[in-house]
């Protein structure tokens, strides 16, 4: 076998609509205006950019933060951006991209797929480094096309100068809540032990040569070891996506990290309920820019690919592939059982540990699932079942039975995929929660939040059916009839009186019941603390069982009261404090009085 080094795998994260498919498409125009457009080799997934190229954009910076001369063949960038596509990119030991770059936008700062970014770049001990991007958006920034940061940096005015530098610093602290030293990238001795925050500009391409140079630098100082691949073995690659091709049928984009794959190689590829074995029919990579004319031309063919490359594989019984599954190449097939049960263990470490109450968990990929499941978990929100796909019948089904004995878990979160029309119905059916975003933060938040809604709709429900808490004095000179029944001015004291409510007095006698209440000739559903109300109260006779000047209380039964205090949260104080009062009462008579 033949040991060779293999360019670096680069990562490109950030949130959404901060300029990561600009930057990597100003990263390819820059190549093109560098005069070796040919040198530029086009990837399924993957751009590569060859050190040739490297060192014409980069030029005096490669000997400040790279060393010197480029000992790497060049920098494979990953097409795909978001942390969707870093987390699929899963290999034994950690994430299979080398380096990140994470994108932010210098204007708005940290956002929520910048917090979700940071935290798998941390969790998988991937180096990194922050394109401080659409600085050119600074009020009063002098643009220059192509320029180098530190070129066009001392041409701004003092303001614009200060401006960046304290959006700058607002991004090193926000770096350094989570653990990481950084610093503009001029300014860093050690690019070990800090993060380099480099400003560019996507739309104009200023920093670019110092991005790229310190990329460079990065992966040939401290990643050496780790870019040592064996050219001439089989092939070890990631499924990044699943595409149907017109006349190819399902083909596989996928990175090949390790090895080489051949045309008529079989393949072991991880799949939804087992592990495919096909033979390649076909290696595609996509033909130059200005041969796109017919889009069924769209792709050439090759022999062979070696590490690191992104290429399409076309192959028989696809349907069942996933992507951020493993794929290895196979050179005998006394080797099939070992590799089948490689690939077997490699999906199982990812598959996750359910709960018998949970939410169900859908995602477009085991990535994404992994990702999402994790973040659960840091949640402590129990899953009972996790898979990819679409929402299916099924998953309603269980859903709607986990509801049935909590029904804050009775919830499918759906990350990036749809629901079936058959789901949709079931869920109507059963009145089950189905949450569906594209960010995995926004939709462990929606969740929450959802959850914070849901336990208030059930305390009102709760509430709906309980006798309330008030406190009522009957107004002296406020007697419009004694008996049957009574009616009577009275000041609600506090808490809430309704129709309905049995009343008490302060030695806790029953009195009676309240059958109305009305104000200015209305009939009212209920009366406040500090309302003035006639009472209508079936049972007393006032001058006997009741007087003018007397206060009475709701006569709440010990099993209501119980039930009150499980919803108190929701009660004003001014309630809770007749509550107190009425528990007073009762529990001179009734020692066991409130208790379930």
């Amino acid at each position: 076998m033949s040991e060779t080094i293999r360019q670096p795998i680069i990562s490109v994260l950030g949130h959404v609509d901060h300029g990561k498919t600009l930057l990597l498409d100003k990263i390819r125009g820059t190549t093109v205006a560098s005069r070796e457009a040919g040198a530029i080799t086009q990837h399924i997934g993957a751009t590569e950019i060859p050190v040739s190229t490297v060192e014409g954009i980069c030029g005096r910076f490669l000997e400040r933060f790279a060393g010197g001369e480029v000992k790497l063949p060049g920098l494979l960038f990953i097409d795909t951006p978001g942390h969707e596509a870093f987390a699929n990119l899963r290999s034994r030991g950690g994430a299979l991209a080398d380096l990140g770059i994470l994108v932010i936008d210098i204007t708005e700062g940290f956002k929520p797929q910048t917090h979700e970014s940071i935290e798998y770049l941390k969790q998988n001990q991937t180096p990194f480094v922050i394109a401080a991007n659409k600085c050119d958006l600074i009020p009063g920034w002098r643009p220059e096309e192509n320029a180098c940061f530190l070129d066009t940096f001392p041409n701004q005015n003092s303001r614009v100068q200060k401006v960046l530098d304290e959006k700058i610093y607002d991004i090193v602290g926000k770096l350094d809540e989570y653990g990481f030293q950084s610093e503009r990238f001029d300014r860093i001795e050690q690019f070990k032990k800090q993060i380099g925050i480099v400003p560019t500009s996507a739309k104009t391409g200023e920093g670019i040569p110092e991005l790229l140079a310190i990329l460079a630098g990065l992966a040939q100082s401290y990643m050496k070891k780790d870019l040592s691949v064996e050219v001439t073995g089989p092939a070890r690659g990631t499924v990044l996506e699943i595409k149907k091709e017109r006349g190819l049928g399902k083909t596989i984009d996928a990175l090949i990290y390790d090895g080489t794959l051949s045309t008529k190689d079989k393949i072991a590829v991880g799949g939804l309920e087992k592990v495919i074995i096909t033979n390649v029919r076909a290696l595609l990579r996509p033909k130059p820019l200005e041969e796109i004319r017919d889009p069924q031309e769209k792709f050439k063919n090759v022999d062979k690919v070696s590490a690191a490359a992104g290429v399409k594989i076309a192959a028989q019984n696809l349907d069942e592939a996933i992507a951020g599954a493993p794929i290895w190449g196979i050179e005998s097939d006394e080797d099939i059982d070992k590799i089948c049960k490689i690939v077997k263990e490699r999906l199982e470490s990812i598959r996750i540990e359910t709960d018998k109450n949970g939410i169900v968990v859908k995602a477009d990929t085991l990535g994404s699932l992994e990702a999402l499941e994790s973040q659960l978990r840091a949640h402590e929100i129990p899953i009972r079942h996790a898979d990819i796909g679409e929402v299916t019948r099924q998953n309603i089904i269980e859903a709607g039975a986990v509801a049935e004995d909590n029904p804050l878990l009775g919830v499918v979160l759906a990350f990036n995929v749809k629901i079936l029309p058959h789901a949709k119905e079931k869920a109507e059916e059963q009145k089950v929660k189905v949450l569906q975003n594209d960010v995995i933060y926004r939709l462990i938040e929606d969740y929450e939040e959802w959850v914070e809604e849901e336990k208030e709709r059930i305390r009102r429900e709760k509430l709906k059916g309980l006798i309330r808490a008030g406190k009522v004095s009957i107004k002296p000179g406020y007697v419009f009839r004694s008996s049957k029944p009574a009616i009577v001015g009275v000041d609600v004291l506090g808490g809430i009186i309704r129709p309905d409510f049995p009343l008490m007095k302060k030695d806790g006698e029953s009195v009676g019941t309240v059958r109305e209440i009305q104000s200015k000739q209305e009939t009212l559903s209920e009366a406040e603390s500090g309302e003035e109300v006639a009472l209508s109260i079936e049972g007393p006779t006032v001058g006997r069982q009741i007087k003018e000047g007397d206060v009475l209380y709701v006569d709440i039964p010990s099993e209501q009261m119980a039930k009150l205090k499980e919803v108190s949260e929701m009660l004003s104080e001014d309630e809770k404090g007749v509550m107190e009062e009425i528990k007073s009462i009762k529990k001179k008579k009734d020692s066991a009085y409130g208790v379930m």
